[in-house]
């Protein structure tokens, strides 16, 4: 059974990953024995992770790259493929909220969340599928949603809320259209699974209040991932494409 999970010779690339969720997942998928490419912005920060995760004899691969730039992207891929090999796993991970009412939100933050989510992720997905079509590698896209864009009932997230219903949406469509070469592409929504990155929010009275909205009576965790990211990344989700997982304590439910 432990072959399900076991992630050994594979090599993941993990967008968005200098902190937050990124960051844990290149977590997981090394102890599961993936070689493990953190991809973002900031390089020092990523440099900085590799260090701090060497101390687990895991070994990570930093990698700068910006996701709205697709020479950027490709430059980025193809240098991580000379050193690791073709790519077998992404994660999509890159993304960037959003707040404030519609009516009062200007242009230039609506694109940059649009763009940051949407046009980002398809720009990623279409480089390394590129990559595993041409080396015949039945590979897996993991994209990163939210239950946000599962269910739209929140409000003063209008672009997040789009641009995660459209990660669904480009999802499905690229497992059908991937299917055919045998690469699985699925999503991750997850709820309000706590990190460095909103831990303020989250304790606060208005994140407290959220708390009473969650039948299992708690936040995720970032571990709380961990197992449906390792099935969609393993051998063990080799018939599962066009899915979405749902991982919110049942949060979804609550207004049913």
């Amino acid at each position: 059974m432990q072959e399900l999970f076991n992630l050994k010779g594979e090599v993941a690339l993990i967008t968005g990953a200098s902190s937050g969720l990124g960051a844990h997942f290149a977590k997981t998928l090394g102890r599961a024995g993936a070689k493990v490419i953190v991809a973002a912005r900031r390089i020092d920060r990523l440099e900085r992770l590799a260090e701090t995760l060497s101390e687990e004899n895991l070994l990570l691969f930093p990698l700068e790259m910006d996701v709205l730039d697709a020479d950027s992207i490709e430059k980025a891929i193809k240098y991580s493929q000379s050193k690791l090999g073709p790519i077998t796993i992404l994660i999509n991970n890159a993304g960037v909220p959003s707040s404030g009412r519609a009516i009062e939100m200007d242009e230039a933050e609506w694109d940059r969340v649009i763009d940051t989510n949407i046009k980002g992720a398809w720009l990623v997905a279409r480089e390394v599928a590129r990559g595993m079509v041409e080396n015949k590698i039945r590979g897996r896209l993991i994209n990163i949603a939210s239950i946000i864009g599962v269910n739209t009932s929140a409000k003063r997230v209008l672009p997040y809320s789009v641009s995660k219903s459209g990660m669904i949406s480009l999802t499905k469509t690229l497992a059908l259209e991937l299917s055919m070469e045998g690469i699985c592409v699925n999503a991750i929504a997850p709820g309000y699974i706590q990190t460095e990155l909103n831990s303020d929010f989250l304790q606060s009275p208005a994140g407290q209040r959220i708390i009473t909205r969650v039948p299992v009576g708690r936040f995720g965790e970032p571990a709380d991932l961990d197992g449906v990211l390792l099935m969609l990344a393993g051998p063990s989700a080799r018939y599962i494409t066009g899915s979405v997982f749902t991982v919110d304590g049942g949060l979804s439910l609550s207004t049913l």
